[in-house]
Protein backbone atom coordinates (compact mmCIF):
# COMPACT_ATOMS: atom_id res chain seq x y z
CA UNK A 1 0.00 0.00 0.00
CA UNK A 2 1.20 3.30 -1.06
CA UNK A 3 1.53 6.04 2.07
CA UNK A 4 0.16 9.98 1.50
CA UNK A 5 1.02 12.22 3.57
CA UNK A 6 -0.87 14.72 5.60
CA UNK A 7 -1.42 17.55 3.26
CA UNK A 8 -2.35 14.99 0.03
CA UNK A 9 -5.17 13.51 2.60
CA UNK A 10 -6.44 17.33 3.35
CA UNK A 11 -7.07 17.87 -0.71
CA UNK A 12 -9.56 15.79 -0.60
CA UNK A 13 -12.93 17.43 -0.68
CA UNK A 14 -14.90 14.40 1.86
CA UNK A 15 -18.12 16.13 2.51
CA UNK A 16 -21.75 15.48 3.81
CA UNK A 17 -24.85 15.68 2.29
CA UNK A 18 -27.94 15.61 1.94
CA UNK A 19 -29.84 13.36 -0.88
CA UNK A 20 -32.81 15.36 -1.91
CA UNK A 21 -33.72 13.25 -5.13
CA UNK A 22 -33.22 10.10 -6.64
CA UNK A 23 -34.13 8.97 -10.38
CA UNK A 24 -33.35 5.93 -12.66
CA UNK A 25 -30.89 5.56 -14.44
CA UNK A 26 -31.80 2.76 -17.22
CA UNK A 27 -28.94 3.87 -19.62
CA UNK A 28 -26.04 3.14 -17.13
CA UNK A 29 -24.39 -0.29 -17.83
CA UNK A 30 -24.78 -1.65 -14.43
CA UNK A 31 -27.96 -0.76 -12.13
CA UNK A 32 -27.39 2.56 -11.24
CA UNK A 33 -29.37 5.87 -9.57
CA UNK A 34 -29.12 9.28 -10.72
CA UNK A 35 -28.40 11.19 -6.93
CA UNK A 36 -28.97 14.95 -6.27
CA UNK A 37 -27.43 15.74 -2.91
CA UNK A 38 -27.41 19.48 -1.36
CA UNK A 39 -23.92 20.07 0.24
CA UNK A 40 -24.80 23.07 1.91
CA UNK A 41 -22.48 25.96 0.30
CA UNK A 42 -20.78 23.69 -2.30
CA UNK A 43 -24.11 23.47 -3.78
CA UNK A 44 -26.32 20.76 -5.02
CA UNK A 45 -24.37 18.09 -7.59
CA UNK A 46 -25.81 15.16 -9.14
CA UNK A 47 -23.78 11.92 -9.46
CA UNK A 48 -24.60 8.70 -10.31
CA UNK A 49 -24.20 5.88 -7.76
CA UNK A 50 -24.54 1.68 -8.36
CA UNK A 51 -25.97 1.07 -5.27
CA UNK A 52 -29.12 -0.36 -6.17
CA UNK A 53 -28.95 -3.62 -4.32
CA UNK A 54 -29.47 -2.50 -0.99
CA UNK A 55 -31.59 0.63 -1.54
CA UNK A 56 -34.77 1.94 -2.73
CA UNK A 57 -35.21 5.52 -4.30
CA UNK A 58 -37.23 5.92 -1.24
CA UNK A 59 -35.49 4.96 1.60
CA UNK A 60 -32.54 7.08 0.23
CA UNK A 61 -34.10 10.38 0.18
CA UNK A 62 -33.14 12.57 3.01
CA UNK A 63 -29.88 10.25 4.04
CA UNK A 64 -26.59 12.13 4.81
CA UNK A 65 -24.09 10.69 2.66
CA UNK A 66 -20.09 11.66 2.07
CA UNK A 67 -18.97 12.20 -1.41
CA UNK A 68 -16.09 14.07 -2.55
CA UNK A 69 -17.04 17.31 -4.12
CA UNK A 70 -13.58 18.37 -5.57
CA UNK A 71 -12.73 15.74 -8.77
CA UNK A 72 -13.74 17.18 -11.84
CA UNK A 73 -16.99 16.32 -13.57
CA UNK A 74 -16.99 12.99 -15.37
CA UNK A 75 -19.22 12.17 -18.38
CA UNK A 76 -20.81 9.06 -17.91
CA UNK A 77 -23.22 8.01 -21.00
CA UNK A 78 -24.99 11.15 -21.29
CA UNK A 79 -24.76 11.41 -17.92
CA UNK A 80 -22.43 14.17 -16.48
CA UNK A 81 -21.33 13.21 -12.73
CA UNK A 82 -20.75 16.38 -10.56
CA UNK A 83 -19.22 14.38 -7.32
CA UNK A 84 -18.45 10.88 -6.22
CA UNK A 85 -20.60 9.16 -4.00
CA UNK A 86 -18.50 7.13 -1.49
CA UNK A 87 -18.98 3.66 0.00
CA UNK A 88 -17.94 -0.09 0.40
CA UNK A 89 -18.42 -2.97 -1.32
CA UNK A 90 -20.43 -6.26 0.42
CA UNK A 91 -19.37 -9.77 -0.12
CA UNK A 92 -21.44 -9.77 -2.67
CA UNK A 93 -19.52 -6.97 -4.26
CA UNK A 94 -22.97 -4.37 -3.91
CA UNK A 95 -22.05 -0.98 -3.01
CA UNK A 96 -23.09 0.03 0.80
CA UNK A 97 -22.99 3.91 1.09
CA UNK A 98 -20.70 5.44 2.99
CA UNK A 99 -23.47 7.63 5.75
CA UNK A 100 -23.64 9.58 8.98
CA UNK A 101 -24.60 8.09 12.28
CA UNK A 102 -25.84 11.76 13.91
CA UNK A 103 -27.01 14.98 11.59
CA UNK A 104 -24.39 17.20 10.56
CA UNK A 105 -24.69 20.41 8.22
CA UNK A 106 -24.48 19.79 4.99
CA UNK A 107 -20.44 20.42 3.48
CA UNK A 108 -19.18 19.49 6.82
CA UNK A 109 -15.41 18.61 5.80
CA UNK A 110 -14.24 14.85 7.01
CA UNK A 111 -12.13 15.19 9.36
Amino acid sequence: METIDWNDFEKVELRAGTILEVLDFPEARKPAYKVKVDFGEYGQKMSSAQITAHYTKEELVGKQIVGVVNFPKKQIGKFMSEFLVTGFADEDGSIVLTTLLGKVPNGSKLC
